[in-house]
């Protein structure tokens, strides 16, 4: 029986989900200095922006201007997000930086929301429906050899309420079914839920329903919103079902910031925060390459870049401090946001501080951790 753990993908957003709900003002400067510092992260997966209507979406209007600015890192894949013909052939002059989608996978999707979808890009979900042969025709055309099937707001609606698994499971089969016919295999599941209506138990259930129908299928791509802060826990439980001889891409964002102005919630409609993310995997033993450390900088900038606070609870708060980086037994009362920065700022944060210790604290119990390390480290010098 198999029982290893998934490969964990995670694939940056901020710089696309999180800006589109950020201010317009935003320097073209500033978000090159994000993207440059989100690119020593160690994430492999970063998507830079959209090449969408400034009339709708004003702030991708300079989006060339940062494509053009920022450093590629290699190894990295760079994309951009384009709804249209028009987006598409923007989007192309770019080759050098960015890597353009794949023509050998065939994508469809329907959202399970009528209403968002008009409100988004102004069709319905039969107007979807309606259109996937035409678009299974034209992905064979450019040589499609396998295809994703895809639906959004998958779990519920901010107009509509919420949506059961059936209703899920039919739309995908609809899809599935549709490209078999094409002769063309379909080998990834996107689910998408842009108004933070996914709950652990939702996504554990239909994640067991969709490996049962479809135990072929063994790559899957999660977009999360995190309204209700629920959507760490739901990737988790989908990490959880799978297997290693899954793949599971998930959408994540650096300092939890992103949202959609079409479902109703705003900045408050969230992501996960690409730092905690890592962190949580880091501590389950769960390999994605990424550095928190590094990542928690990245944090640091992009609410420099924003100006606000966002979500992330470890740049809030730092990782688990492990090894010599436990904090000083003595250090003085520690209120403020501000003072909690020691664990990257250093003592100097939090001098002043009320302190009710007359004398340095001591401890048996830290003097034999510390006792503990310094044997750890002679063996490994």
């Amino acid at each position: 029986m198999t029982t290893g753990r998934p490969t964990v993908v995670v694939q940056e957003e901020g710089m696309r989900e999180g800006m589109q709900i950020e201010s317009a003002d935003i320097s073209v400067a500033d978000k090159i200095r994000l993207l440059d510092a989100l690119s020593k992260t160690g994430l492999r997966h970063i998507v830079v922006g959209a090449f969408v209507s400034p009339k709708w979406v004003p702030q991708m209007a300079q989006v060339e201007e940062v494509i053009k600015g920022f450093t590629p890192v290699d190894g990295v894949r760079y994309t951009a997000l384009a709804l249209n013909p028009k987006g598409a052939e923007r989007r192309a002059a770019y080759a050098d930086k960015l890597t353009l989608p794949d023509p050998s996978l065939g994508r469809t999707k329907v959202h399970l929301c009528d209403v968002f979808v008009r409100r988004n890009i102004n069709r319905s979900q039969a107007d979807e429906i309606a259109a996937i042969p035409k678009m299974i025709e034209a992905a064979r055309a450019a040589g499609a050899t396998h295809a994703e099937i895809s639906i959004n707001a998958a779990w519920g609606s901010n107009w509509l309420g919420e949506f059961d698994e059936d209703e899920r499971m039919r739309l995908l089969q609809l899809q599935y079914d549709a490209w078999s016919a094409a002769g063309v295999p379909v080998t990834r599941i996107h689910l998408g839920d842009p108004m933070s209506w996914n709950t652990p138990a939702a996504v554990r259930s239909m994640f067991r329903r969709i490996l049962a129908t479809w135990p072929e299928i063994r790559d899957f791509h999660l977009h999360l919103h995190d309204a209700r802060g629920m959507a760490m826990l739901s990737a988790y439980t989908a990490i959880q079902e799978l297997d290693d001889r899954h793949t599971v891409l998930v959408d994540t964002s650096v300092g939890g910031m992103g949202g959609c102005p079409y479902c109703g919630n705003g900045r408050a409609t969230r992501m996960i925060p690409t730092e905690d993310f890592a962190h949580l995997m880091e501590a389950e033993g769960i390999e994605t390459g990424l550095s928190v450390p590094a990542l928690v900088e990245a944090g640091v900038i992009a609410q420099e870049v924003v100006g606000h606070e966002l979500w992330s609870k470890v740049t809030a708060a730092g990782p688990r401090p492990t090894g010599r980086e436990v904090y000083p037994m003595d250090m003085p009362f520690v209120e403020t946001f501000e003072q909690a920065q020691h664990f990257r700022c250093g003592p100097s944060v939090y001098e002043g501080a009320l302190s009710p210790w007359r004398e340095p604290v001591r401890s048996a119990a830290r003097d034999e951790y510390e006792a503990r390390l310094t044997a750890r480290e002679g063996v490994r010098a």
